[in-house]
């Protein structure tokens, strides 16, 4: 992570809980002159779109009071969303009873499944598939991605 991304980072990080979210990634695309700020952040309880623009008002006003980025820039914040997958143990709760696709290590090999996640147990993350109920430790979890249900 380079100086500038490093600055934003903690500008978002620290900026975040005032609105109940949290941190998850930062993406810096562009040249200096058309610089894009993507900023992706969650909450353990549905994030509104007011929380949001706050959120990124308040960033935006860091950013401009203490001159980090020269030239011209878009800010985006935003959500992960669904293709991204879940990166902290504390953005799994609020997906309790949606199915997910796994890639996880099961100890003796690296296995892919689709379950649904029944429940969250300190560390470890209860799924059932079709025909059994699996406890995965999260740092076993290679990629977990929430399957989208049109139902």
């Amino acid at each position: 992570m380079n100086e500038l991304a490093k600055k934003i980072f903690e500008i978002a990080e620290k900026s975040a809980p005032e609105f109940g979210l949290f941190l998850i990634d930062i993406h810096l695309r562009g040249n200096d002159r058309n610089r894009i700020v993507e900023i992706y952040v969650d909450g353990e309880k549905n994030v509104s779109a007011e929380n949001l623009a706050e959120l990124s008002r308040v960033i935006n006003d860091q950013i401009e009071e203490n001159n980090i980025i020269e030239g011209s820039y878009r800010l985006d914040v935003s959500t992960p969303g669904v293709e991204r997958p879940l990166k902290f143990l504390r953005q799994f709760p609020k997906h309790i009873n949606r199915k997910f696709d796994l890639q996880y290590n099961s100890g003796k090999e690296e296995l892919k499944i689709k379950a649904k996640l029944d429940s969250v147990e300190a560390d470890n993350l209860i799924f059932t598939t079709e025909k059994n109920l699996i406890r995965i430790n999260f740092k076993d979890i290679i990629s977990a991605k929430v399957l989208i249900s049109f139902s």
